[in-house]
């Protein structure tokens, strides 16, 4: 079984009605999953008890009042009795294909994760009716769109994935990134299921945070954010997925778009050496600058073809008074 969990907004004007559309969407999933409220804000208990799901009022905040990914996880990995866990943002919709995407998985440690589609929805859904799923997706082709695959909403992960994650504020951009990335450098499958999924998100504005998109994206919760994952080193994105779900496969992630982004990952640590080895340079730490560049080479070979580079090493084999005099006799040769 599996549980999912998440925290709402306060339940106002339109973000009540979409976020009532999505736990509801929830409670249609077959076979039945249990589902966590997490939060304190306005109309959160009233909704968990009237849809008879569980609702824990308490959770850690920073000094701006933004709850912390790391006790919202912790304490839902606690509180669940199952081994496979969903964190889904408030607004996302999710149809029967989602656990049936998620039974298709084979490994016993992964990340599921997927793009979203954007859907403009202002009124409550009827999930009454007999189809609302087939009308719904059918809407949602008509009006929809695929968001790019830096937009990550929804984590299906096996217990303890990650150990101890960040204090990262939610809501704020990065810590989805690093989730992406927390599992890869622990060897767990990440698995993009944009394919099978359709999983829908239902748009609205940014009122609920100071500054609006602005602030979520570049003020100081989110600098702090990018901090706290070590860099943009460590913002993955789905282009760093293992694994491609599709209707009828799971393949590996061999495409052109995941080819490079492996070599560009690979060469990551090279190009941080290489930089500390020009720097080292510049300083007048000639050994010190070679090292680095022998660090570098495994990581980033190309670095053999910068001309730089080979002048630093061949100087430290043949020495510089050699060297100076190699580029004095070059300099004379090669003047008009």
């Amino acid at each position: 079984m599996l549980t999912f969990f998440t925290i709402p907004k306060p339940f106002r004007g339109h973000i009540a009605v979409i976020q009532r559309n999505a736990i509801q969407s929830w409670l249609q999933l077959c076979p039945a999953c249990k589902i966590i409220l997490f939060g304190g804000d306005e109309g959160t208990a009233e909704v968990a008890a009237e849809l008879g799901v569980r609702h824990v009022p308490d959770v850690a905040r920073n000094e701006y009042g933004t709850p912390l990914v790391s006790d919202l996880f912790e304490q839902a990995q606690r509180l669940a009795a199952d081994d496979l866990l969903c964190y889904v943002n408030a607004d996302i919709i999710l149809l029967s294909d989602f656990p049936a995407a998620v039974r298709r998985i084979p490994f016993r440690r992964f990340l599921m994760v997927g793009q979203r589609w954007d859907l403009d929805l202002d009124h409550p859904w009827d999930f009454d009716h007999s189809d609302w799923e087939g009308r719904l997706r059918e809407y949602v082709y008509r009006r929809g769109n695929l968001h790019p695959p830096t937009g990550i909403d929804y984590f299906v992960f096996t217990r303890d994935l990650w150990g101890t994650t960040p204090p990262f504020a939610i809501g704020r951009t990065t810590w989805d990134n690093w989730l992406i990335y927390g599992a890869r450098i622990r060897g767990a499958a990440v698995v993009d299921a944009t394919r099978a999924v359709m999983a829908i998100h239902q748009n609205h504005d940014y009122a609920h945070i100071p500054d609006g998109v602005e602030g979520a994206w570049k003020g100081p919760e989110a600098q702090r954010n990018l901090t706290l994952a070590g860099g943009y080193e460590h913002v993955f994105t789905l282009s760093d997925a293992t694994w491609l779900l599709t209707p009828r496969w799971l393949v590996p992630a061999l495409t052109r778009e995941h080819l490079r982004r492996r070599w560009e990952v690979h060469c990551m640590p090279g190009r941080r050496l290489a930089a500390l080895g020009f720097e080292a340079h510049r300083e007048g730490r000639p050994r010190q600058a070679v090292r680095y560049f022998v660090k570098a080479l495994p990581y980033y070979p190309l670095l053999l073809l910068n001309r730089g580079v080979i002048s630093i090493l061949v100087e430290s084999v043949v020495g510089s008074r050699l060297m100076a005099r190699y580029r004095s006799w070059r300099h004379k040769t090669y003047q008009p």
